[in-house]
């Protein structure tokens, strides 16, 4: 299974915006570009621009090229905007829902929750964290982990579970209850310029 194992925080940097919800990523000096003296002295071309959304969104989501690119095809085969649907693929992974449910801090804690095999998708255990969730699913976790996911919960008290979501904490179940809209995904990123890079 690949995944990205290098420096987190240097993601954040190359992209000039916060790829996870923690100060480590969001403080002001963690915004500039990586290297000695942060400076680059060249305007992006059109190219570039387009990259670099498309990298937002990977690193946001913690996939890969080769997946990132079967969910833009997916997303182009489907009739409707081929950016909202790329956004509903992968805001609907089974890793993402945990983190959006507020039971880990990152996309990376969050992932290696559901390998380690401590997440259930109705009530069965499910590895994937590519799993792709459907309307009307609950998310419940294994009564080991539960203190974990009541002190990441904590940890994130301004947390903002969203719309397309139903949490109930005291049981630590969320529950997929429509599909997820731009308007209520937390990351500023402009798909018609992803869509335009692979067209």
């Amino acid at each position: 299974m690949a995944r990205y194992l290098g420096p987190k925080v240097k993601l954040s940097r190359r992209v000039g915006v916060p790829v996870a919800d923690i100060p480590k990523h969001t403080a002001k000096r963690q915004l500039t570009p990586p290297g000695m003296h942060g400076f680059r002295g060249r305007r992006l071309k059109e190219y570039g621009i387009r990259k670099d959304e498309k990298q937002k969104l990977r690193y946001h989501y913690g996939v890969l090229e080769k997946q990132f690119r079967r969910y833009l095809a997916e997303a182009g085969r489907r009739p409707g905007n081929t950016g909202e649907l790329l956004l509903q693929y992968l805001e609907r992974r089974l890793d993402n829902v945990v983190r959006r449910a507020g039971f880990t801090r990152t996309i990376w804690a969050s992932r290696q929750m559901v390998v380690h095999g401590h997440v259930l998708v109705n009530g069965r255990k499910v590895d994937r964290p590519s799993f792709s969730m459907s309307v009307g699913d609950v998310v419940s976790l294994r009564p080991g982990i539960h203190n974990l996911a009541r002190e990441n919960m904590e940890s994130l008290a301004g947390h903002i579970v969203p719309g397309w979501m139903v949490l109930d904490p005291s049981e630590l179940t969320a529950k997929v209850a429509a599909l997820p809209t731009s308007d209520q995904i937390p990351f500023d990123v402009n798909t018609n310029l992803i869509v335009e890079l692979y067209r």
